[in-house]
């Protein structure tokens, strides 16, 4: 469930105005930009964002870009981009970044929806005038290259249909794999890259039934590389996308210096689907919430904008 507070009451042309009264002069009114940006779904951003530009002549993602900084710059820039679009930028980022952020890839490739994952190929394409998996490719190499190309061109199928004779072939195929430490089989990628979510989850469990542990278990004793990283993740984000993203949560406060960067990710691309989900997760983990946890490691008005995504009341 999603953690979003919409005003479902609301003038895109009033909160226009509202919003350019706020960045006139010397220094935003970064309060009321969260007052009214913090409580719009991405339908009424938009049409905010059409409103803006039809009265005052100008792009009010590039206005937040020269009123704001910081981590509040970056996280409102992003929660203003059209979801496709932010998961598009997000991916390129993380591509110029390299081995440190391709989970990011992995996320994108693994948790949306094959519609959606479509949706942020063609955004990336008309954003960057040249296409995803051509960046990847240009980027990595070897089984990294595989994986992640293999992940972002895929288009799974999307149905509940299991088929139990490949969920335990298959799951023979990636223990035999894995048992022989040849993490980067051919196979593994193909399963992993092609196959439904749904019938991953059924091979996931058969793999669990037959052999007594995990598939993330067996692969414990993989050498730490970004290939294997990379392979943690997947296995990860399709087996349970909340439990992977309670601990991407997890790591980002709670490491020596917080991970502003993984936090706004997570609270600005989670907080119109489950980000609920997350929370309540996160607090049965650790023993305390998300927001007080967060209000420990943010300050000022990014503090204020993180914590109305997650559902606090003013």
């Amino acid at each position: 469930m999603a953690t979003l507070i919409v005003h479902t009451q609301f003038s895109p042309k009033e909160d226009a105005v509202a919003i350019n009264n706020a960045v006139k002069g010397l220094g935003a009114d970064k309060k009321t930009l969260i007052n009214i940006l913090g409580h719009r779904n991405a339908a009424q951003r938009y049409q905010i964002k059409q409103a803006y530009a039809e009265i005052f002549q100008e792009d009010l993602v590039k206005r937040f870009e020269s009123e704001l900084s910081g981590d509040l710059e970056k996280a409102f820039y992003r929660w203003m981009l059209d979801p496709a679009d932010r998961d598009a930028v997000l991916a390129n980022v993380a591509i110029k970044k390299g081995s440190s952020e391709y989970h990011v890839i992995v996320e994108i490739a693994c948790v949306l929806s094959p519609d959606e994952l479509l949706a942020v190929r063609k955004a990336y394409q008309v954003r960057y005038k040249h296409s995803l998996e051509e960046d990847l490719a240009s980027h990595t190499s070897g089984d990294l290259r595989k994986l992640l190309v293999g992940l972002v061109t895929s288009y799974r199928y999307s149905g509940e249909e299991i088929d139990a004779k490949l969920a335990e072939k298959e799951a023979d195929i990636l223990h035999d794999a894995i048992k022989d430490k040849k993490y980067n089989h051919d196979e593994v990628i193909r399963i992993l890259s092609t196959r439904s979510k749904t019938q991953l989850m059924a091979t996931f469990n058969r793999y669990k039934d037959d052999h007594g542990y995990s598939i993330n278990k067996g692969l414990s004793d993989a050498p730490e590389n970004d290939f294997t990283k990379a392979l943690h993740a997947t296995i990860e984000c399709i087996y349970d996308h909340i439990k992977y993203y309670e601990k991407v949560l997890r790591n980002a406060m709670r490491r020596i210096g917080t991970d502003e960067d993984a936090l706004t990710r997570v609270i600005v691309t989670r907080a119109e689907k489950d980000l609920k989900d997350i929370k309540e997760l996160y607090y049965k983990e650790n023993s305390v919430s998300t927001d007080g946890e967060l209000a420990k490691e943010t300050s000022g008005d990014y503090e204020q904008f993180l914590l109305t995504l997650l559902g606090k009341q003013d």
